[in-house]
């Protein structure tokens, strides 16, 4: 066997256990975090480090319980780590709903505040929907590397590795199959930008229900983001 395949069979999350990494997802957290400290005053759900301050306090205990690697899970870093992309997602599509009113009303500052304004909400929502992804789908990362695939969950997401068993070899020795991959936070950041961009999945398919209804959200909130938001800042700055 070439040596690239026998690697593709041993180099993915699952293999021996490892878990991902603990660092993309907290930083992915803290940009999030600090796109929201730097909205203009009138995108803010409440005072500006009030949401900031209740996001750290949700990631600290998440960062002490899996500092490297996440792959210890109890009920309380469960519903802590949801908790946590809960209020990033809400307050970012609060500000979106208060980005939007400005508009309607004509209190809206300038162009180019509005359209740095409307690209803080927009990838603030990437990576938002990116780690809800990351978190529901098949029982969430502890899940889905130190479980048994007869234990995980039902998946709520259907990406193209979970079907190229049968594509030619080079293709099928990285299926889910043959390698034993698992989606890491980077296939549902992609998941995430792809639904922001083209407004519905493109090689990644929403199997549950309430993969669909997430998705559905977060396509609405794009466009609004990018048709209305944007084609408006961009009409002021003519």
């Amino acid at each position: 066997m070439p040596a690239d395949r026998a690697e593709a069979r041993t180099r993915h999350a699952r293999h021996q256990r490892r878990g991902e990494a603990r660092l993309p997802a907290a930083v992915a957290t803290v940009v999030a975090i600090a796109l929201y400290v730097a909205l203009p005053e009138q995108l803010l759900v409440g005072p500006r480090f009030v949401v900031p301050a209740l996001e750290i306090v949700l990631l600290v205990p998440l960062i002490a319980i899996n500092p490297r690697r996440v792959t210890r899970q109890t009920r309380f870093s469960r519903v802590v780590s949801l908790a946590l992309v809960v209020v990033i997602g809400a307050t970012n599509l609060g500000a979106l709903g208060l980005l939007i009113h400005d508009l309607v009303a004509g209190a809206a500052g300038s162009g180019q505040a509005l359209l740095l304004g409307a690209l803080q909400v927009w990838l603030t929502n990437v990576i938002a929907f990116g780690l809800a992804y990351w978190e529901l789908d098949r029982g969430g990362p502890v899940k889905r590397t130190q479980a048994g695939r007869a234990d995980l969950p039902l998946a709520d997401f259907r990406f193209s590795q979970d079907e190229n068993d049968d594509a030619v070899e080079e293709v099928a020795a990285g299926s889910s199959v043959k390698s034993d991959w698992v989606p890491t936070l980077l296939d549902y950041l992609y998941v995430s930008v792809t639904n922001s961009t083209a407004f519905s999945p493109t090689d990644t398919m929403p199997l549950s229900s309430r993969a669909k209804v997430l998705m559905a959200v977060q396509s609405v909130a794009a466009l609004l983001t990018s048709l209305l938001v944007i084609a408006r800042a961009v009409s002021v700055l003519k």
